[in-house]
């Protein structure tokens, strides 16, 4: 058999991106241009590559992008009250949470306090619930980006058989429920599952996110079977740190059809979904302002 055919995440990023920029044009002419705002509590240092890489591609993505840094001692309250300025504000159209925050800060809280229609991550518990109704107009990012990787490929997805390992709030399990959302027979494995490999050599597609590296390999899958691999580790090596994913490439690629590099493959779509996001709620928000008007004027 041939190796694994690999997934160009960038090039995928890079096509999306331009599409974003075109819908951004047209929502800049009415008077709506795209702007995010970032926001960074304390150890911005942490945050720097993410907040760096987000920049680059809001220019790309003809978004305009304003990063806010606060200091470390700033309380949950004061931040909140940030963020209720920010949701009042009609000139800012979506709204980013920097990780890490400090221990005083919990991520949830803040998360609620993004009003629904300025959840560019999707991230706020309205946005995670509308999944279930097959509602994706702001779903969470790296999961829509894994999914749109296995919508891109030669695949039928109604009847599809996916296994996904892991079940986290923000990417395993909206993955399962957009997968059965457009007719895939989904199975969840996580750590109380008996025998992941059982699942995964059954599946046509897998996807796997759950933070060890090297966890899923050749053995473990169906040949030509899609492997959509959401894991970023660091590891030591002989030649240095490298960052690797939740697959042993090397044994995957002996037999999967097709294999999302790390990096290089839904980390760029996840970036670019997130810009895709910033604009999908500038036009709802666009929407739900001359909808308030028409109503008022009726």
């Amino acid at each position: 058999m041939s190796r694994a055919a690999l997934i160009d995440g960038r090039a995928f990023a890079t096509d999306m991106l331009a599409r974003t920029r075109a819908e951004a044009t047209t929502l800049a002419r009415k008077g709506w241009t795209p702007r995010l705002v970032s926001i960074c509590v304390g150890n911005v240092a942490a945050a720097e590559i993410y907040v760096r890489n987000q920049k680059r591609n809001a220019e790309a993505a003809g978004v305009t992008f304003e990063e806010r840094t606060f200091d470390e001692s700033i309380s949950l309250e004061q931040l909140t009250g940030v963020l209720a300025g920010l949701n009042a504000d009609p000139r800012v159209t979506g709204i980013i949470i920097q990780r890490p925050l400090p221990a005083h800060i919990p991520v949830k809280a803040l998360q609620k306090a993004v009003h629904p229609l300025k959840d560019v991550e999707g991230m706020h518990p309205a946005s995670i619930g509308n999944i279930v109704y097959n509602d994706l107009a702001l779903g969470p990012c790296t999961a829509v980006a894994a999914v749109e990787i296995l919508k891109s490929l030669p695949l039928d997805i109604e009847g599809l058989n996916v296994t996904v390992i892991g079940h986290s709030e923000i990417v395993g399990k909206p993955i399962a429920f957009l997968l059965m959302g457009l007719g895939a027979t989904v199975t969840v494995c996580h750590h109380m599952t008996r025998s992941v490999a059982m699942h995964s050599r059954a599946a046509d597609a897998v996807f796997v996110a759950v933070g060890r590296p090297g966890l899923v390999t050749g053995d473990m899958l169906k040949p030509g079977a899609a492997l959509i691999d959401i894991g970023i580790n660091r590891v030591d090596t002989p030649d240095g740190p490298r960052t690797v994913g939740d697959a042993d490439a090397d044994s995957c690629a002996e037999v999967a059809g097709w294999l999302t590099p790390v990096p290089g493959g839904v980390g760029p779509v996840t970036v670019a979904v997130l810009m895709q996001n910033a604009v999908t709620a500038t036009r709802l928000q666009m929407e739900h302002y001359a909808a308030a008007f028409q109503a008022e004027g009726a």
